[in-house]
């Protein structure tokens, strides 16, 4: 009998290997996905991106009506054949109105005035989702509206503003939290981390993995951004060029080495962010990447919205500024 039962109880013990393992997947999955944080730095996200976009939005108020209105730079006929017929835009809204006698052009002050005045109040936090999807919403019209004028920057934009509208970024740093009575809501992250703070840093840290790792990709694919193609098309082509850069046609290893630096930051992003010991070298990294699309492309709002959000994904701390106490341990004796 002693001999028989050394076979089963291996046997047992193999059997739920499986399942502790399976279990413990599942514990660090959750605790990844769900384990209580801090709204910081969703509300750093929230407040830099208001912020680029405002700034946006007073650079080219001066040409609204240049870029979305019916006689533009894109009249009527050219801006309903690029427009998406599935999305409204603003020949949809004036459409809709037009039988209450309100013509396009109070339609389209209307829409950016919504949007700034939208923009305005998730900087503050005031009324956080209803601001946010506002402000969704009216980008993705003006967005539609003016469609080939649309690049990277106003595609993040959009995408970010609509995850604003369901995570909670008015937790932390927003009128919406002072009116719940905090004193340290200006100071400090709220006392009591949530899962719903985590789950939403999580989606917006994992979307920026994504989105480095497939544009990585993308440029390692071919072979202009080994060869520094890429970087002397970039900074030469008139539609970019901010200086002369002529002379890299002497020096192609600088143009080569710049191509390679970006392949190394777009490649590493997903895979070094999360380490402790290599994060703030990536933040830095990828910000200088795009302070040096701003300078020498003048791509301005895109050199500004990618740094606020890798700085806010990964460069706020996530941990409460006031820990819960941890529960008392029992005393021996089961006292």
């Amino acid at each position: 009998m002693t001999v028989s039962s050394e076979p089963s109880g291996a046997s047992g013990r193999a059997g739920l290997f499986p399942v502790s393992a399976l279990a413990s997947a599942a514990s660090a999955i959750e605790r990844f996905a769900l384990a209580p944080a801090s709204a910081m730095p969703l509300a750093a996200l929230r407040i830099g991106l208001a912020a680029v976009l405002l700034t946006q939005a007073a650079l080219v108020a001066p040409l609204l009506f240049d870029l979305y209105g019916p006689a533009g730079i894109l009249q009527d006929p050219l801006r309903d054949a690029f427009t998406p017929r599935e999305l409204p835009g603003i020949g949809w809204l004036t459409a809709l109105l037009a039988p209450l006698g309100i013509g396009e052009a109070p339609i389209l002050v209307g829409t950016g005035a919504v949007y700034a005045l939208s923009l305005a109040a998730l900087l503050c936090g005031l009324r956080t989702r209803a601001a946010a999807l506002l402000a969704w919403s009216t980008h993705r019209m003006l967005m539609v509206t003016a469609d080939p004028t649309v690049y990277g920057a106003d595609v993040f934009a959009n995408i970010f503003l609509f995850y604003l509208v369901w995570v909670p970024s008015g937790a932390a740093l927003s009128f919406d939290r002072r009116g719940h009575g905090s004193r340290r809501a200006l100071a400090c992250a709220p006392d009591e981390p949530t899962p719903a703070a985590r789950l939403g840093l999580r989606v917006v840290q994992l979307h920026l993995c994504v989105a480095y790792l497939a544009s990585g990709l993308e440029k390692a694919a071919g072979q202009a951004w080994w060869n520094g193609e890429a970087i002397w098309r970039s900074v030469m082509l008139p539609e970019y060029r901010q200086l002369d850069f002529s002379w890299l046609a002497s020096h192609p290893w600088v143009a080569q080495a710049a191509g390679w630096s970006v392949l190394a930051v777009e490649l590493g992003y997903a895979f070094l962010i999360w380490p402790r010991l290599t994060r703030r070298a990536v933040v830095v990294a990828t910000s200088l990447l795009h302070l040096g699309i701003a300078a020498f492309m003048g791509l301005g709002v895109f050199g500004a919205i990618m740094p606020v959000l890798t700085l806010a994904a990964f460069g706020v701390p996530a941990e409460p500024c006031f820990p819960s106490p941890r529960p008392a341990l029992p005393r021996a004796g089961g006292g």
